[in-house]
């Protein structure tokens, strides 16, 4: 017989193997506070700009900063040097910040796939996603609904259990607790997947688009334009797929639905990888910033360029030609 059938639920130890964890989400720390807080900078100091692309962009940047400022507690709990208090606060406080972040990012990564598709195909003005009072509001919507969903989990009153070494979020949840994480993970799955039908249909039909226009004499920049829609989605893909994958099977584990130790264990470790993956994300949206924000680039470049003295002598007139050339260049790449 298979002993870890019959081990009592409360002897199934499945966090006992976090320290690798911990190395990976330090790095993702430091790659995503330096990231962000570049960014920000950049964001702050840009003229302003109107345009929808940077209503959703700066959105995704707020969404982003946060969930880095939430991983160090993750980082604490999982080196067991946390606290009792502090890994009550973990649970229900910053865990469910990663969580609404993560989604607020993935809606936001949906709005600006939707908006570069418009601006692709000129037909813009048939929509007001790309109205800057529009972009304003869904912004306003989108955080509200994921505060909404996430916030009863952070209310509702958790067990007093005893303290030990190592203890799951689940152990916390009172029977309310658990029926309500098992709705919200419903809701966040049926997110992710419209959000991502989104993604994909508008990156491929962009690509489609594109694919007809190798010809003209804009070739180098439809072929940057490709290049940099195909790293997007598979980024994309390759962070936030597998944690769907595997969330549901997982939130089963959390609700005793599934008892059978070995297998929680494995979901667990599988919970804890993809996650990770999806964390990831932070170190790749900086990348994402600089190729869709025409001011944001030109910020970052100009912040980095080595200063110039002859710089200011550069004549009026060949500023204004280089102008015209970066407005259709963006037009032409998204960005």
């Amino acid at each position: 017989m298979n002993t870890s059938t019959v081990l009592p639920l409360m002897d199934c130890t499945v966090n006992d193997q976090m320290m690798p964890f911990t190395y990976f989400y330090y790095m993702i720390f430091l790659i995503g506070i330096i990231g962000s807080s570049v960014a920000l900078w950049a964001f702050i100091h840009q003229p302003k700009n109107s345009k929808s692309i940077n209503v959703y962009l700066t959105n995704l940047l707020t969404s982003d900063f946060l969930l880095t400022l939430a991983l160090p507690f993750k980082i604490a709990v999982d080196l067991g040097i946390a606290p009792w208090k502090l890994k009550i606060f973990h649970c229900q406080v910053s865990a469910c910040l990663i969580y609404i972040n993560m989604y607020v990012s993935i809606m936001f990564l949906a709005f600006v796939s939707a908006d570069r598709y418009l601006e692709i195909t000129r037909t813009s003005k048939m929509f007001k996603i790309q109205n800057t009072g529009f972009a304003k509001m869904m912004s306003s919507v989108i955080w509200l609904l994921l505060v909404l969903i996430t916030i009863p989990n952070m209310l509702i009153p958790i067990k007093d259990i005893s303290e030990k070494p190592l203890v799951t979020c689940a152990e916390f949840k009172t029977q309310l607790g658990l029926h309500w994480h098992t709705l919200t993970t419903f809701i966040c799955i049926a997110i992710f997947m419209n959000a991502s039908a989104v993604i994909l249909i508008s990156n491929g039909l962009i690509l489609k688009r594109l694919c007809h226009e190798t010809d003209n004499q804009n070739y180098k920049n439809v072929k940057r334009a490709m290049r940099n829609i195909l790293i997007v989605t598979v980024g994309y893909v390759v962070c936030f797929v597998p944690y769907h994958i595997v969330r549901l099977p997982y939130t089963l584990t959390q609700n005793k639905v599934i008892n059978d130790c070995s297998l929680r264990r494995s979901l667990f470790l599988a919970k804890e990888s993809t996650i990770l993956l999806a964390v990831l994300n932070l170190c790749f949206d900086p990348i994402l910033y600089f190729y869709l924000s025409h001011s944001f680039r030109e910020k970052v470049t100009e912040a980095f360029r080595p200063q110039r003295k002859t710089s200011e002598k550069i004549p009026k007139k060949n500023r204004e030609c280089q102008n015209l050339k970066d407005t259709e260049d963006q037009r032409i790449v998204a960005s």
